[in-house]
């Protein structure tokens, strides 16, 4: 008898021989070869990876491309992304008739390179994965360099740094960039991105269904896109735009291969940049347009109304119901809503007497293709809507009355704050229109009656819990408020002071009459315990130039900070707008600024990086004396942090590279930051903002080369200013400001030496002009 054990590690020996075999990863597929179940084809450089993948909770399997190296799977090409197969170990991926085809368990064909032009045979085909994602046919027995068949031609959804989105400029045949149908889905979703094939340079944003065009880049200006001015920050990026008899063009590359990048047609209808940061490993939103979501033509779908404060940004009109709750669940509203209670149409005289109505929808932009009909009065447009089966509203301003007919698209709810929107009727059915308002009223009723109940009960100790919760603190001297509290200091929030990513500012008294703001924050990641120990650390960390914690409340899912009120706002007011800061009160304020800064990076116990240094962001006293605000809000908000500053409008300016690049943050990211500023000291004006006389000049770049040639920098200065600044210290900032925006962190100051420097107690060198700076040069 055979010995046992041999006959067992023979058996593990094939069957890890055979685990080996079935989740091998492929260099190439020949015509000898197939792909299924595990198996995956990988590029070169192990940068790209292809083979069989499930979307979230779907069953269906397709073949796509994705990043190897990145650790949530993003798919970036979907061979049969409208032909999914069932079952991915009886599908194949294989070179047959001279194709490189999918076939399911049946043999069927799913999807193919379809070439039908004279092709050398199926034995000389092989398939590679590049580098760079593009999935290419060749021919091994002729010129490798020319693909007879790739993906870069057939894009899905992303579009990859070397790839291009074209026109044929004979055929004017678009190639299009379109969206997946929702999130779980990567079929052929309903919103594209195209060259516009009347042969202007601008690409165009189109809703598939209705063929609107709700979006344009704006014509290319040699350099970007006149309507995506994110794309000046090309120290990342290279952008290119071709046009020829044959074929136009847009392409880009990376200056830095290591980066990863994708552009993406979103299911959301936007086109999104999103560059990979290692650090956080997650994606980050570079730009996207249109900016607002509601922008997005008919977002919402039919009777569908989109709100750009709420989130889901997308609700059914009253008396209406999602045509696809679980589509709506997946973020694909195309299906819009449907009627819950069908209208009595032309049975003007129904049994039980009731007739379809008109509910009263106000503040709304009006839905697209109305169709204008003379009446005299708002009666008489009610009644040539109410009399035609087909009419769904109506609409009665000065220009007369507007109708519409079917599908109501395109509608979009603005906020209580926003005057410029019209008043829409639609048209409900009898039996809803009735419901509605007897439940109205019911709910009137009822909520009048509790809520003097409870009004009567609270008011017999309100003033008690209000003067205890206001004694209430936290490590001596930082003050726990209760909402409520809060609530009344600030009047209900009526006065705001400002906003941003982080949550908005209002204006408050507290008990002792002192005048305070407060930050009701959005976004925040931490539980009540940790945001509290974290309350306790930033309430400790005082100085001349930072603002003053007094206090927070953390009530719920409630989070605010309340802080000292700078009766003088914040610096971009008075360096922009009002235009009266002199050059002394701006030195100050520079130096001011630095030393808070300093004092955050070197002076407390844990090094605390602010992540958002701007001019927003520094308060003035009544003496104009610089206050540091937001510092600390970075950890609060925990990873979602580096969306919120690359999202805000005017943040990305202020940037450091290592933000795009996805290195380690440090320090030094603020030092970025604050020579960023200190440039629009100097100028009175942002950075990406075009000269007095209409030229469109960088200013860093511009000041840079001046001190770097020993140019006239008073020529540089605010011309509010009048020429009354010290030389000296004009070129000192100008200085500081160059080395501070270097690309190499390693080469910017600390914020001491900063401080040394603007005290003139250190001298520096005249520095290189960055990369980042230069390429504005070259261009």
């Amino acid at each position: 008898m055979r010995n046992p054990w041999f006959c067992l590690s023979l058996f593990i020996l094939f069957f890890c021989l055979f685990s080996h075999n079935s989740l091998a990863a492929f260099t190439s597929v020949s015509a000898n070869q197939t792909l299924t179940g595990d198996q995956t084809l990988v590029s070169e450089g192990g940068i790209f990876e292809l083979g069989f993948f499930k979307p979230g909770n779907s069953s269906n399997y397709y073949i796509g491309i994705w990043y190897k190296r990145v650790s949530m799977q993003t798919i970036v090409w979907v061979a049969n992304r409208d032909n999914p197969v069932s079952d991915k170990n009886t599908a194949i991926l294989t070179i047959s008739r001279a194709n490189l085809v999918l076939l399911d368990g049946s043999s069927n064909e799913v999807w193919s390179t379809n070439m039908t032009s004279p092709s050398p045979t199926s034995a000389s085909l092989v398939a590679l994965l590049l580098d760079n994602g593009n999935l290419v046919l060749r021919d091994r027995s002729n010129d490798a360099s020319n693909p007879l068949w790739q993906s870069f031609d057939h894009p899905t959804d992303t579009f990859l740094p070397g790839s291009k989105i074209k026109l044929d400029n004979k055929t004017k045949k678009p190639q299009y960039l379109t969206s997946w149908k929702n999130i779980e889905n990567p079929a052929t979703g309903l919103f594209s991105l195209e060259l516009d094939p009347k042969g202007s340079t601008a690409y165009l944003l189109v809703r598939n269904k209705s063929e609107e065009h709700y979006w344009s880049s704006g014509a290319w200006n040699g350099h970007i896109f006149s309507s995506v001015p994110e794309m000046s920050l090309n120290y990342i990026y290279n952008f290119s735009f071709v046009s020829n008899e044959n074929e136009s063009y847009f392409t880009y590359s990376l200056y830095n291969s290591s980066i990863l990048s994708r552009l993406v047609m979103d299911v959301s209808g936007q086109i999104r940049q999103l560059t990979w940061l290692e650090n956080a490993q997650q994606w980050n939103l570079f730009w996207s347009q249109p900016r607002q979501q509601c922008d997005v033509y008919a977002f919402c779908g039919a009777f569908g109304a989109c709100t750009e404060s709420t989130i889901p940004f997308c609700n059914c009109l009253t008396g209406f119901e999602p045509k696809s709750p679980s589509d709506w669940n997946l973020g694909d509203n195309s299906g819009g809503c449907q009627r819950r209670t069908e209208l009595q149409c032309k049975n003007s005289n129904p049994s039980n007497g009731n007739k379809d109505g008109f509910l009263a929808i106000a503040n709304i932009v009006l839905p697209t293709h109305p169709q204008s009909v003379g009446s005299g009065n708002v009666g008489e447009c009610e009644s040539i809507c109410l009399s035609n089966c087909s009419c769904t509203a109506y609409a009665f301003d000065s220009d007369g009355c507007s109708i519409w007919f079917d599908d109501l698209l395109n509608l979009k709810q603005l906020s209580p704050d926003d005057s410029s929107g019209q008043t829409l009727y639609l048209k409900l059915a009898a039996l809803h229109d009735d419901k509605n308002r007897s439940g109205t009223i019911s709910g009137v009723v009822v909520g009048v009656v509790v809520a003097m109940g409870v009004l009567l009960a609270l008011l017999l100790f309100v003033r008690i819990r209000l003067r205890k919760r206001m004694r209430a603190a936290l490590e001596g001297s930082l003050v726990a408020f209760g909402y409520g509290d809060l609530q009344n200091a600030t009047k209900n929030f009526s006065e705001k002071l400002g906003g941003g990513g982080f949550g908005s500012v209002f204006k408050g008294t507290l008990g002792d009459s002192s005048v305070v703001a407060v930050k009701k924050l959005e976004s925040i990641s931490q539980g009540e315990k940790q945001f509290r120990k974290e309350m306790s650390t930033i309430g400790t960390v005082q100085h001349v130039n930072l603002v003053r914690l007094r206090g927070f409340c953390s009530e719920g899912a409630k989070r605010l900070l309340v802080y000292d009120y700078m009766s003088n706002g914040s610096l971009d007011l008075h360096l922009f707008q009002n235009k009266n800061l002199d050059w002394k009160t701006r030195y100050q304020i520079a130096l001011g600024t630095a030393r808070g800064l300093a004092y955050l990076h070197e002076k407390c116990r844990d090094c605390i990086i602010h992540c958002d240094v701007k001019p927003e962001n520094i308060l003035l006293d009544a003496d104009f004396c610089p206050k540091v605000a937001d510092f600390g809000l970075a950890k609060l908000v925990g990873r979602d942090f580096i969306r919120v500053i690359t999202t805000v409008r005017g943040t990305k300016n202020y940037l450091a590279p290592e933000w795009i690049s996805g290195v380690p943050i440090t320090a030094k990211a603020d030092v970025y930051s604050y020579g960023m500023m200190l440039f629009e000291f100097v100028s009175g004006r942002r950075n990406s903002e075009p000269c007095e006389d209409g030229q469109v000049t960088f200013f860093p770049t511009l000041a840079a080369n001046i001190v770097a040639q020993g140019g006239n920098v008073l020529s540089l200065l605010d011309p509010s200013l009048e020429g009354n600044a010290d030389t000296e210290e004009v070129t000192r900032m100008i200085t500081i400001a160059s080395w501070c925006v270097q690309d190499n962190e390693t080469h910017r100051p600390t914020m001491g030496q900063v401080v040394y420097i603007l005290d003139g107690i250190l001298n520096v060198n005249i520095p290189p002009i960055p990369r980042s700076l230069q390429v504005f040069v070259d261009n």
